[in-house]
């Protein structure tokens, strides 16, 4: 037998460089810890403070998921954007339980800093609102607060009046021959509510003995994003309750009278409807 038969020793990472570990230089340490600058000595801001940068992060990423799932589905390649969209329901879980990180925060503490603020809120965040749009919550009077950054409103308009990445789904299933009339893009910018149309389709997909199971998959995949999404809102509410109670919100909101509003409106809601008559 060749060989001496002695175990090598683990190979312990490399502790010597000429200037600084590369890593720090890769994620951009530096720049990043440099962001956390509270307004008050307030404690719990830091917390808040960074539970509202990790999720402006964890938006990004959606955002990239999700539209490049959308553009799988428009090139017909379904098994790879259902693959993504498995992926990104992980990423949204993180995103749900980024909440954690204000869970304890009580009303004192939130007062504390809450001044510093002034009319800053996360009904800003344009990047939370590309998300609204590519899930299909579409409003165009959401653009109003961007007028004032030709950028963002740019970038949020052509969002706003591309297919969504439900859009991208149920052109699908029309390229499968399933029964949805031809798409309107005047629709597409009205009220997010069920349609009986897709309701059949998708209850044809879902049916005993399917003859469509990577579609059936990918329902199953938009559902779940569909779940993490109401996930979200919810913990939003509860953490608005904890913090404020039913006092006004930042921005100049109802508080979580209007998170309560937000909260029952369910994304893909084709595909929580269908599923009471399929056989």
């Amino acid at each position: 037998m060749g060989g001496s038969g002695a175990e090598s020793a683990p190979q312990a990472p490399r502790s010597s460089y000429a200037g600084a570990p590369p890593y720090a230089d890769y994620v951009g340490l530096d720049r990043l810890l440099s962001l956390q600058t509270p307004r008050t000595d307030e404690p719990t801001e830091v917390s808040f403070l960074v539970a509202s940068q990790v999720m402006e992060l964890l938006f990004a990423l959606l955002k990239h998921e999700w539209s490049t799932a959308r553009g799988l589905l428009e090139a017909d390649e379904v098994a790879e954007a259902t693959r993504v969209l498995r992926r990104s329901v992980r990423q949204a879980d993180v995103l749900v339980a980024s909440w954690d990180l204000l869970a304890t925060l009580t009303p004192a503490e939130f007062a504390a800093f809450r001044e510093a603020l002034g009319e800053a809120s996360g009904f800003q965040s344009h990047l939370y609102r590309e998300l609204e749009f590519l899930l299909g919550l579409k409003r165009p009077a959401a653009l109003l607060p961007y007028e004032g950054v030709p950028d963002v409103h740019a970038e949020l308009d052509a969002v706003l009046h591309a297919p969504s990445l439900y859009d991208a789904a149920l052109d699908v299933l029309r390229r499968r021959g399933l029964p949805l009339p031809p798409a309107d893009p005047a629709a597409r910018l009205r009220p997010h509510e069920s349609d009986p149309d897709a309701e059949r389709a998708w209850a044809e997909v879902y049916a005993t003995g399917t003859a469509y199971p990577d579609l059936r998959d990918l329902g199953e995949a938009l559902t779940d994003i569909s779940e993490r999404w109401t996930r979200w809102r919810e913990r939003h509410l509860a953490a608005t309750l904890r913090a404020l109670g039913n006092r006004p919100g930042t921005g100049g909101s109802s508080g979580a009278e209007w998170l309560e509003r937000t909260v029952r409106l369910r994304v893909f809601p084709d595909l929580w409807t269908m599923r009471t008559s399929v056989v």
